[in-house]
Formats: C-alpha cells, sequence, structure tokens
C-alpha cells in the first residue's frame, strides 16, 4: 500500500523522479511495506528494515540493508561506501535501465525478504571494539554524510551515542532516537556534550538549560 509520505516527497525531489517512481512501484509489486525514514522511502516486512531508494546527484539506487548476504550472481551489486560492511546498492540512471532489469530486481527484492524471514543475521568482526546497534548500522550504511559526521566523532561519542539507542526495547523506538539525535551528530556533538552554549563545563552540559527553561 502506498504512503502518502512518499507521494509528497517524490513530489518534491527535483532529480531522478521518473526513476526513483518506477522503483517504488517494483518495491511494492513485492509486497512490502513503505514508510518514510531518516527522510528517504524505507520498505519493511514486519516491521523489520529491508531496503531504501536513495537520490543523489549522478544517481538513485536500491540499497539493500543486508546485501553483504545477498548472492548478487550477477555482479550488480557494489559497496555504498569503501567502509560499508553490510548494506548493497545497486545504480540507476534511467528508467530503461530499471526496465531492462525488472525481473533480475524483483528477483533480488525477494531474496532480500527471504533472508528477512529467516531472520539472518551479519555477524560481527570479532575484531572489532564497536557493538552498533543495528539500527545504528543501517543508518551508517544508508547515509554517507551522517556516516561521515559520526566517524568524525571520537570513539567515547560515538560509544555514548550506541548506549543510548541500544537502551530502547524496540526497533521503533531506537529509530525515533537516531532521528531524534541526528542533527547534533550532523553538528559534531557528543550525546553528553552542550548544545545550548550556557553550561560552566564545556563541552559537557551541565544543566544549565534547565535551570534557565524553570526562569522563563
Amino acid at each position: 500500500m502506498k504512503n502518502e509520505k512518499i507521494d509528497l516527497y517524490l513530489e518534491k525531489v527535483d532529480q531522478w523522479q521518473a526513476e526513483l517512481t518506477r522503483l517504488r512501484q517494483l518495491v511494492l509489486d513485492c509486497g512490502l511495506e513503505e514508510e518514510l525514514k531518516w527522510g528517504v522511502p524505507c520498505y519493511t516486512l514486519n516491521g523489520n528494515n529491508v531496503l531504501i531508494l536513495g537520490n543523489f546527484k549522478q544517481f538513485c539506487n536500491i540499497s539493500f540493508l543486508k546485501g553483504v548476504l545477498m548472492d548478487d550472481p550477477l555482479k550488480i551489486m557494489e559497496k555504498p561506501g569503501e567502509n560499508s560492511r553490510i548494506a548493497r546498492i545497486i545504480k540507476f540512471t534511467s528508467v530503461e535501465e530499471i526496465n531492462s532489469q525488472w525481473d533480475t530486481l524483483r528477483a533480488y527484492i525477494f531474496e532480500a525478504i527471504d533472508i528477512e524471514k529467516k531472520g539472518l543475521k551479519v555477524e560481527k568482526k570479532p575484531e572489532s571494539t564497536e557493538d552498533f546497534v543495528e539500527e545504528l548500522q543501517q543508518r551508517l550504511e544508508s547515509d554517507s554524510d551522517f556516516s561521515e559526521a559520526f566517524n568524525a566523532l571520537t570513539l567515547g561519542r560515538q560509544r555514548a551515542y550506541n548506549i543510548y539507542f541500544s537502551g530502547a526495547k524496540q526497533a521503533k523506538t531506537r529509530e525515533s532516537r537516531i532521528e531524534k539525535y541526528t542533527e547534533r551528530i550532523m553538528n559534531g556533538k557528543g550525546f553528553h556534550d552542550c548544545v545550548c552554549g550556557l553550561s560552566k563545563r564545556m563541552p559537557t552540559c551541565d544543566g544549565s538549560h534547565k535551570k534557565l527553561a524553570k526562569k522563563s
């Protein structure tokens, strides 16, 4: 079923509108639910993220959030970034390109759906020092600007965010927390950093903003 938020999203995009509309039709035909997450079309199965549609200057794409688990017999998938570990994307620059691969793309989408139905997970690297919650990892894999900003934070700040995000029991709450703190992360601020400029213990927040709120 179409989501009105995606209708509005597609009305506002200034490039790849026809291509994204065609990809949307393909994904919906495969039975996935449609939501707007992180400001882009996201497609889910039983509340779990399966893929998103991306809109970039030089191309649009399908991003499979567990693409590393897929077979990719035609070798049409690639990493969205050099350090991407889980997500895999397929790029498009024309509707004709999408139409010519229609059946193949359907097969790839159904494989991604099957992976989600089976509850398959990507094994963490044993040497990794980070243990980011899945929703944060998905955001890092799918949003290059967010990933760049998050990776620019110190390891301590990254871990503090991860602890807070992973503290929520439900996936939707974890996603909501990530969305709420996106602007802070994009501005290079840590979870415990002052953002109002009133703290006496910069850069740490000392609660001065709460005192100001009471006076007002």
